[in-house]
């Protein structure tokens, strides 16, 4: 009989010899000193990328983008594939930092190679588990989650032997938190960041440097009164005018970007972005001052944007786009921002045909960056332009490693295209990515839901309850489910309280309208299902509504509502 594997996570340190059946490689040291970000995907990729190599199928090539960020050590072997821009920019001209999600595309992009690369029915383990990067915490918790035990059998142990002292110099730290910033490892920037600081004369130079990075990572991370300290202590550090205007950038930012909405103060984001463009404004060279006034503006378009002025803030990207023709060909990275930011602008303002010339421009400066094409994707979408659409979700996908938003889409484009089964799956595959995702759940549940599927679809609205309880969406689902089965009174409870915490959602009044109807309270049933075409007109809610109406004996009303139906249907 054979011994079911599983994966483990052991308390304290391993043996002295540790010992598996089969194992893939030696013991692995997962402690982010003195490598950092990566550690234990590095040991892996160094011993698995070489034997992948050898076979055919192209495997690594899949897997360029994760294998070089998570792995430099490897890159004259993996040629880029589907590089951007970035890597031709210089120091300056890199003005975006990657999402802190971009590790889970990473993490996933590598759990699918370590999959498929490694020999079936092998072992390895890791040591000092707890003082991994969280890039590798993260990266084992996908493996352990998306490799079966049965293929790669993973042992974590949490403690370890100490590495010693760090002793990296001044210019390997440096390019360390460089590598950092480019590859969206935020929890590495900051940490190292930190440490340069500590090295460099306040005020200098160098000592910038690193707390401009660490500032932006603090703020990337959601840790905003860090990053709003940091950002103070330039101010009360340096004289240097470009240090001051990045600092009152990067502090309206925060209040302009504050991840608990509550928490927004775009008054004072205002105050800090007029600082920041008042002082770029007086930028000697002219250069500098194109490109830093230009940044500046686009970045108090963001807060007109939140606060409803559409078209102050288009005459504020459009004033930073003309700047930008200053700078000839150099700041692609900037202008592409630009082009994007006035798309966004001039969509929502129902200007379509100019916006996707603009995202077309902005695709045009970096062919291999998926954002806009996920942009231009749903504005495609909107005007009913499937198959394009369509073709911008797939480019997305293919543009790097696993993306779920791309995914969830897509889904979306296919439900509307009526075919469920590729809604299903594309959904599927979002939650495996990325099990947090709750809106995936709603619409799988949703689907599920409509085809019958009901165990299956009360799984996903309890996944997803548990990640947001009181979701109005999953109750909708949860009473339609409840009284298909014939239990009025869960039923219920579930859309009253859907109803409750979202009273615009056409949904929740449809399904209790359909309860209603179904619990003999025929003019509860009109009304609700009344309230629900007032939402949102759509045939099955006249079609429900007729049903309802004819029971009454309201004959006129209910052929009317047929109409209606045939007509949206």
């Amino acid at each position: 009989m054979t011994e079911k594997r599983s994966h483990l996570r052991v308390r304290g340190e391993p043996p002295a010899r540790w010992e598996a059946a089969r194992p893939l490689m030696p013991l692995i040291d997962g402690h982010r000193r003195p490598r950092g970000p990566y550690t234990v995907a590095a040991a892996l990729l160094g011993h698995l990328v070489p034997i992948a190599l050898e076979r055919p199928g192209g495997l690594v090539a899949a897997h360029d983008v994760e294998i070089r960020a998570a792995a430099p050590d490897l890159a004259a072997l993996v040629p880029a594939r589907r590089g951007t821009i970035e890597a031709g920019l210089t120091d300056e001209e890199r003005i975006l930092v990657p999402a802190p999600r971009r590790t889970l595309r990473l993490a996933n992009g590598l759990a699918e190679f370590v999959r498929d690369a490694a020999p079936p029915g092998r072992a390895i383990a890791v040591c000092n588990g707890a003082e991994a990067d969280p890039t590798d915490v993260e990266l084992l918790d996908v493996m352990m989650r998306r490799i079966p035990a049965e293929t790669l059998t993973i042992t974590v142990y949490s403690g370890g032997p100490s590495p010693g002292p760090d002793i990296r110099g001044d210019d390997e730290l440096w390019a360390l938190v460089d590598r950092c910033t480019r590859e969206g490892f935020l929890h590495a920037v900051v940490e190292l960041g930190e440490c340069g600081m500590a090295r460099a004369e306040p005020g200098g130079e160098r000592w910038w440097r690193f707390a401009q990075r660490t500032a932006t990572a603090l703020g990337g991370l959601g840790r905003t009164d860090e990053a709003r300290a940091l950002w103070d202590r330039v101010r009360l550090t340096s004289q240097d005018p470009a240090m001051h205007a990045a600092g009152a950038y990067g502090t309206a930012m925060l209040d302009a970007r504050h991840p608990d909405p509550a928490r927004r103060d775009l008054a004072r984001a205002r105050g800090w972005m007029n600082e920041a463009i008042a002082i770029s404004s007086l930028l000697p060279d002219p250069a500098e001052r194109a490109f830093k006034l230009g940044f500046d503006r686009n970045g108090l378009a963001l807060i007109e944007l939140r606060q409803g002025r559409l078209g102050a803030a288009l005459a504020l990207v459009e004033s930073a786009i003309e700047l930008a023709r200053e700078l000839g060909e150099r700041h692609p990275q900037h202008r592409m921002v630009l082009l994007a930011n006035r798309a966004q602008l001039l969509a929502a303002l129902g200007r379509a045909k100019e916006a996707l010339e603009d995202y077309e421009a902005a695709i045009a400066l970096d062919p291999a960056f998926p954002d806009h094409y996920l942009e231009r994707g749903n504005l495609l979408f909107k005007l009913g332009r499937h198959e394009e659409a369509l073709a911008d979700y797939e480019r997305a996908i293919l543009a790097g490693p696993p993306l779920p938003e791309a995914y969830y889409n897509r889904a979306e484009l296919r439900t509307v295209l009526g075919d469920s089964d590729g809604a299903l799956a594309d959904l599927g595959w979002v939650i495996e990515l990325d099990p947090g995702y709750l809106d995936a759940y709603v619409n799988r549940a949703g689907l599920l839901a409509v085809a019958g599927r009901d165990p299956e679809a009360r799984a996903d609205v309890e996944a997803g309850l548990a990640l947001a309880p009181g979701n109005p969406h999953l109750l909708t689902v949860l009473g339609q489910i409840e009284t298909a089965a014939g239990r009025y009174a869960a039923a219920e409870a579930a859309l009253e309280q859907a109803v409750e915490l979202a009273p615009e959602l056409a949904a929740a009044w449809g399904n209790r309208g359909v309860l209603r109807y179904a619990v003999g309270d025929l003019e509860g049933a009109v009304a609700d299902l009344t309230r629900a075409i007032e939402l949102q007109p759509q045939a099955d809610l006249h079609a429900n509504r007729a049903v309802a109406l004819r029971t009454l004996g309201r004959t006129a009303q209910a052929e009317a509502d047929e109409r209606r139906a045939e007509r949206l249907g």
